[in-house]
């Protein structure tokens, strides 16, 4: 017998697709899907984005150091396991897992060359490339609700040559996005820790904002259990009020012509298509009606007054859990002239500090920030000034390190980034010594030269090392150590020739 909240299941009886058995079917058997989305910019050696399609997919390989894996519901007895992996439709860099791996144990997922990420959500990409297209060059987005980090990592692949601002309300949640920011590694982006009100002082500021709104949860009612418990009615009346305040005091911040997402993990009609109505008759939106391939099964629903398009993901016709999104452009609106206040930017002797452990494709501009030194690309130098001026925030670019007399100390971000030097000397790691690196204890390593060095696994950057005479000192970031000591597992794309175009 299904559990789900009976009036939340009623409410949904009119609503175009929604099947009331198959519905509660999909959530009394529990499924699951797992999905990861690789990280283009980092997607080398064990994850590669230049193989071709032919009718092998990608395997994905879990290994256990004892023959043995962490997670419960999996038993490989004393042979590693290989996943095969389908591509998520509508994402070029996303992959479904047949089974849930232990990430935990994986140096790679730590390095940020992949996320793990609900494949519904992944359909952020195809509206971008429906909507925005292949022209992205300095164009500047907002993710205004972007903790953990999902979306806001899939813009800095979508606009790896725009600026992408990721806010979060909450403070603590902000501290994790801005985690998952920097392992993804992009110096084209900048994370906030502000409300939304604060944005309206940006006016015609951005060219697309993304509002993944917070809602009452029940698209996730198999991968959350609790959350069935807190859903109500009142709750769902609340989150309707909050997505409306959020719109309308962000909304200010896009311009003319500019390209409006919003979406949530819901169900209720008071979150989806109520919201995108609201849009359409308050904030003068006009909805943009996407093309959906029919094999994806997602349901194109809509206003009946307004025309207001919106697009219903249920987990028993795709491969993800229950998601609504729409997309809409700005009408009207004017953008504001802001007046560029100067950063400090360092010394001759600061940067001459500096640029043995950067290399950059683009010109960077490096200023101080406290006792720290920062790297952004030189075009966007004006935009972070404007951006300090309205916002608070925690991050922008990607902080290279801190000067302690001539010598430079050198960042994590910078470790993770995709600006670290190939000039700074690298130390291989094996699994085994990886999860100890990350996990902050000592690692056993001979006959290295001295000075300051990248730990790498399958050639992606973990973080950094000093080797001193007598020691080595890991510089892994303690509050993101591995707590585990579970037995290590890896998890690893793996391909032979010919398999699978990630691009």
């Amino acid at each position: 017998m299904s559990n789900l909240p009976a009036n939340l299941v009623a409410s949904l009886a009119d609503i175009k697709g929604f099947n009331k058995q198959a519905f509660e079917q999909v959530h009394v058997f529990g499924q699951q899907v797992t999905s990861i989305r690789v990280n283009p910019a980092k997607a080398v050696g064990t994850l590669s984005p230049t193989v071709a399609v032919s009718d092998e997919m990608p395997i994905l390989a879990a290994e256990a150091t004892n023959g043995q894996l962490e997670d419960a519901n999996t038993d490989v007895g004393n042979t590693p396991i290989a996943y095969r992996g389908e591509p998520v439709p509508w994402c070029p860099h996303g992959c479904y897992l047949p089974q849930r791996p232990s990430f935990t144990f994986d140096p790679l997922f730590h390095a940020g060359t992949y996320y793990v990420q609900e494949a519904s959500s992944m359909f952020l990409w195809e509206v971008l490339r429906q909507t925005v297209g292949s022209q992205t060059d300095g164009l500047k987005v907002l993710d205004l609700c972007a903790a953990p980090g999902g979306k806001s990592t899939l813009l800095a692949s979508y606009f790896s040559d725009g600026l992408v601002v990721a806010n979060e309300v909450i403070r603590n949640r902000a501290a994790v996005l801005a985690e998952n920011i920097t392992k993804w590694g992009c110096a084209n982006t900048v994370v906030t820790n502000s409300d939304p009100k604060n944005f309206a002082a940006l006016g015609g500021y951005f060219d697309v904002m993304v509002v993944d709104a917070p809602c009452s949860g029940s698209g996730l009612f198999r991968k959350d259990a609790d959350a069935i418990a807190e859903w109500s009615e009142g709750n769902v009346l609340l989150c309707s009020q909050r997505q409306q305040r959020i719109l309308a005091d962000a909304y200010g911040a896009l311009k003319n012509n500019g390209v409006l997402i919003y979406s949530t993990c819901s169900y209720s009609k008071e979150e989806d298509e109520d919201i995108t109505a609201w849009v359409c008759e308050e904030l003068g939106a006009e909805t943009v009606r996407l093309r959906i391939d029919a094999a994806w099964g997602i349901v194109e629903v809509g206003d009946d007054g307004s025309k207001a398009y919106g697009y219903r993901f249920y987990p028993y016709l795709l491969q993800g859990e229950g998601f609504f999104i729409a997309a809409f452009v700005k009408r009207g609106g004017v953008e504001a002239q802001h007046r560029v206040q100067v950063l400090q930017k360092t010394t001759k002797e600061e940067t001459a500090a500096i640029e043995p452990f950067v290399n950059s494709r683009e010109e960077l501009f490096y200023f101080r920030q406290a006792e720290n030194i920062i790297a952004v690309p030189a075009r966007w130098k004006n935009d972070v000034a404007i951006l300090q001026k309205h916002l608070y925030l925690r991050k922008a670019g990607v902080t290279l390190g801190e000067l302690k007399g001539r010598d430079m100390v050198p960042n994590h971000e910078l470790a993770v980034s995709l600006l670290n030097s190939s000039n700074v000397a690298q130390i291989p790691l094996s699994l085994q010594q990886a999860i100890q690196y990350l996990q902050k204890k000592d690692v056993e390593l001979s006959n290295l030269p001295r000075g300051w060095a990248l730990a790498t696994y399958e050639g992606i950057n973990l973080g950094w090392v000093k080797v001193l005479p007598n020691r080595i000192n890991n510089y892994y970031p303690v509050e993101w150590r591995i707590l585990k000591n579970t037995q290590p597992i890896s998890l690893a794309l793996r391909h032979k020739s010919n398999i699978f175009n990630w691009l």
